[in-house]
């Protein structure tokens, strides 16, 4: 009898033990968040991560009713912030803005101290842009046939935001399909490479759609194909790089939100909800398309395959294109 009460106790005990996690992860749900949350941006402010960020930040927080509070931590190609959320503990109040450059990163840096796909874990992916191939108005090429065939006639110098940037990339797709040499002269982000445009000390650019779209709008810039796989709505004039005949072009640059590869599956959860109710909200969704984004909204197992195609097919090319961090 005492050794059935002694089994009985145990056993009870080693329930209670096991259940203690399951309770104390059901109590930090129900009073997730109670204190304000970390959204950790690796680009200085204004920047269009940036931007998405605060408009995610504002709407989640507003729905949760705890403060969302932005911190803008640019440096190292966007890998410095990056490893903070990567190493920070996975509680649900450390939140990362990731873009492409990140998928990229992955193999344009050899000795990274964090894994994309190991260390964090894909919350929602929010948003897409495409890149365009803009020259300056005074530039008599009026397509991208008559761009190609000055290419071609000499060697073109173009800016980009930086080595492994997604303006790099699609200047290098672009170089790579239409079997051209060109001068790639790396900036510290996109305002000054198009300043230099504007100014004619460059001959063209592969600038992000919400960059250069007011120039082009202005007549300062003509804007020659953009890298997605259909027109966009900001833009509608100007083709497609398929549809200017020049296969392989094809890019999108996009946003999305991560925290720390352990945080509890229930709270990344809750927030995924969030990040992507936010971006089908009126506001948020016309704001971020009157910039240039396409808002997407996707959840945690698409936005994983989405990296995960992203971090192997940017390897290959980074390969191809010798491709160099800056």
């Amino acid at each position: 009898m005492n050794t059935r009460r002694l089994t009985l106790h145990a056993l009870a005990s080693a329930a209670a033990v096991s259940a203690a996690p399951t309770l104390a992860l059901a109590q930090s749900l129900a009073d997730y968040p109670s204190k304000p949350i970390r959204y950790i941006v690796p680009f200085p402010p204004g920047g269009l991560t940036d931007v998405m960020a605060r408009m995610i930040a504002l709407s989640v927080g507003t729905s949760l009713k705890q403060s969302v509070l932005v911190d803008n931590r640019a440096g190292a190609s966007a890998n410095l912030g990056a490893d903070m959320a990567a190493k920070a503990t996975p509680d649900g109040y450390t939140w990362l803005a990731v873009t492409l450059a990140h998928a990229v990163n992955q193999s344009l840096f050899s000795n990274l101290p964090y894994s994309l796909e190991k260390n964090l874990a894909p919350v929602a992916h929010l948003a897409t842009s495409p890149l365009v191939l803009v020259v300056n108005e005074s530039n008599p090429a009026k397509t991208l046939a008559d761009f190609l065939t000055q290419a071609r006639a000499k060697r073109l110098n173009a800016g980009s935001s930086g080595n492994g940037t997604p303006p790099h990339l699609g200047l290098e797709l672009l170089a790579h399909s239409a079997k051209i040499e060109v001068t790639h002269i790396p900036y510290k982000g996109g305002a000054p490479s198009l300043n230099d445009l504007l100014g004619s000390q460059l001959d063209f650019i592969v600038s992000n759609m919400p960059e250069c779209a007011p120039f082009v709008k202005s007549g300062k810039l003509r804007a020659l194909a953009v890298t997605s796989g259909k027109r966009h709505p900001l833009l509608p004039d100007v083709p497609t790089f398929a549809e200017s005949g020049l296969a392989g072009v094809e890019l999108e640059n996009w946003t999305g939100l991560m925290m720390p590869i352990d945080t509890p599956k229930a709270i990344v959860e809750k927030v995924s909800a969030e990040a992507i109710r936010a971006v089908k909200t009126k506001e948020v969704n016309e704001r971020v398309a009157a910039i240039g984004f396409t808002p997407t909204g996707l959840g945690r197992a698409e936005f994983g395959e989405i990296i995960k195609k992203d971090v192997a097919r940017w390897r290959e090319i980074v390969k191809i294109r010798n491709i160099q961090a800056g």
